[in-house]
């Protein structure tokens, strides 16, 4: 039988059920995934999953989901490490990109491959931090935040969808309700002011989004996501906050957080506008 590191490579579509293989891909390169993330990623777009294989073993993968008819978030790019070099990304990149047809594509990019993603018509927006460490408990308790699921869900997704290039309302009834995942909503006034979701994770707990109106409202959710992670056994947290929003960093700053890892925001052309000050944590930077 022919091995991995010889023949021609296929790319076709991924199982969610192969989607456990790519995970552990991405927790061996630290990239932290979550551990429940699978149901709500296929959610949004079943078709957005590829792997590549050699002689029927996968050495590759990448994921290209479409949101609506203008807009899709490229993720996943991994190669095993053993076999890189050989052209198997390269390939399955262009085989998995046609997937997107003449929509705008974003993706985070490490900053190994930023010149690798601009020579592919990906331009770069603004760079995101992953900060990591443990939020201190507040000397009160934390007022005003509900668990999503009391709250209209239309007025959730409203939120969502201005902070957001594209409406997602599959990916985010998924994302609110996936086992393991905990959603909180800032109410003020009878409204929201912005929600978040930490969820569990290869290492520390994955808090994506914090999306909210003000600092306070945005400090108050950070504060309860990580009382949140420290019920289900995880006393440190990762957020992917965004150089656009300059108060994420504050915040981060402000409850002992420490970056880590950078990656940069790219797109291949426009997109919607979103309210860029609401933004303190990205929701996934495998999905956007």
């Amino acid at each position: 039988m022919a091995s991995a590191s010889s023949g021609p490579l296929s790319v076709s579509p991924a199982t969610e059920r192969d989607w456990a293989l790519v995970r552990g891909w991405a927790a061996e390169e630290g990239w932290n995934p979550g551990l429940s993330d699978a149901a709500a990623f296929f959610a949004q777009d079943p078709r957005g999953f590829f792997l590549g294989r050699v002689a029927g073993e996968p050495v590759s993968a990448i994921s290209v989901v479409t949101y609506d008819d203008a807009y899709a978030f490229l993720g996943f790019y991994l190669v095993r490490p053993e076999l890189r070099g050989l052209g198997h990304g390269l390939a399955t990149w262009r085989a998995a990109l046609a997937h997107a047809g003449d929509r705008s594509v974003g993706l985070d990019g490490v900053p190994a491959q930023q010149d690798n993603y601009r020579r592919s018509g990906f331009a770069t927006a603004y760079r995101t931090a992953r900060y990591v460490g443990e939020v201190p408990a507040p000397d009160a308790p934390v007022t005003g935040v509900v668990p999503a699921g009391s709250v209209d869900p239309a007025a959730l997704a409203a939120y969502d969808n201005a902070c957001h290039h594209a409406d997602r309302p599959r990916f985010l009834a998924a994302w609110l309700a996936t086992p393991g995942h905990r959603a909180l909503v800032r109410i003020v006034d009878g409204r929201p002011t912005g929600y978040g979701v930490v969820r569990r994770a290869q290492d520390e707990a994955r808090v994506g989004p914090l999306f909210a109106d003000t600092p306070a409202d945005a400090a108050a959710l950070l504060d309860a996501l990580a009382a949140e992670a420290r019920e289900f056994g995880s006393a440190r947290i990762a957020v992917d906050m965004p150089e656009s929003n300059p108060a994420a960093a504050r915040l981060a700053e402000e409850r002992g957080l420490e970056p880590t890892f950078e990656t940069a925001r790219m797109y291949t052309g426009p997109v919607r506008p979103v309210a860029r000050e609401r933004v303190y944590g990205v929701t996934t930077l495998e999905l956007g």
